[in-house]
């Protein structure tokens, strides 16, 4: 995708072929889409993956450096379960480590650094009364809002851990909006993965009738993919995470190369993103004001 400074461009149609009607039912990645709560999640991952495959190495070598970094991009949305496999088989790989841990070690170990050193802080902001608008992606509650107002089902699902996901949707209001449907990890079953989430929803939920449509709204390749496999509308959410609103030029071409029909930064424009769904007419590729 080519971005241009000076020409701002707040909703981008990448595949125009997407199905169009009334949205009955919307599934929501949660960080990074709507949560803001675990920005930074990836120095993180890149911290403790190099240092766990380079052992007593001072510093990982370049091109270790670079294959982490390429395979947490292309990562993003996946359990974290199976990043942390990813890990395990690197580690053994490289052979520069002779400790290889399980996966749920190395899970355990990546928890407890992300909560200590991005998580914890701004929660205990939130519950000193922070605004939770700071931990929001731009225009995400109103554009909740105005899908409920449509009696959309709306359903939320996360690669982290469902006991975090519970706990940073509750903090943030959104189980008043999502209630029960809240879906986070569990380490040994694939149950709750959002390939099969949508896949459920699809063949067991979406009988709202003739000319009902998906929408699956996410920052991570993994849902982009899935909503195409299974006939659903894939709204890429390129945003700048550290802003809280604005491009990710990067995230912008992974989810452009992911299939994304629609990509926008942010939630600022639901009514033109709600209007391109819904109506009948075909846009054509560009901005959308």
């Amino acid at each position: 995708m080519r971005m241009h400074e000076d020409r701002p461009r707040d909703l981008l149609i990448n595949d125009a072929s997407y199905p169009r009607g009334r949205i009955s039912h919307t599934l929501f990645d949660f960080d990074g889409t709507i949560s803001l709560i675990r920005y930074g999640w990836e120095e993180v991952m890149q911290e403790l993956m190099e240092e766990m495959i380079a052992g007593s190495r001072e510093k990982a070598p370049r091109e270790l450096r670079e294959e982490i970094a390429l395979y947490i991009d292309e990562s993003t949305g996946i359990l974290t379960i199976y990043q942390m496999q990813w890990l395990e088989e690197a580690v053994r790989r490289w052979g520069m480590n002779p400790e290889v841990l399980s996966a749920k070690e190395y899970k355990r170990i990546y928890n407890e650094r992300l909560l200590e050193k991005k998580v914890d802080q701004r929660v205990g902001s939130i519950r000193d009364g922070a605004s939770l608008q700071r931990f929001l992606l731009a225009g995400a509650r109103e554009f909740l809002s105005k899908l409920r107002e449509q009696d959309v089902r709306l359903y939320l699902a996360s690669g982290t851990d469902h006991v975090y996901v519970e706990r940073e949707a509750r903090l943030l209001g959104m189980d008043r909006i999502f209630g029960e449907r809240i879906y986070g990890a569990l380490d040994d079953t694939e149950e709750y993965t959002k390939e099969n989430i949508i896949r459920r929803l699809l063949e067991t939920e979406l009988t709202a009738g003739e000319g009902a449509v998906m929408l699956v709204a996410g920052d991570g390749p993994v849902e982009i993919r899935a909503a195409r496999d299974h006939g659903a509308v894939a709204l890429g959410v390129a945003s700048d995470e550290e802003k809280g609103q604005g491009w990710n030029p990067r995230k912008a071409e992974r989810l452009e190369n992911a299939g994304a029909h629609i990509l926008i930064p942010d939630f600022r424009e639901a009514d033109a993103v709600l209007a391109l769904i819904q109506n009948a007419g075909t846009p054509s590729r560009g901005a959308a004001r």
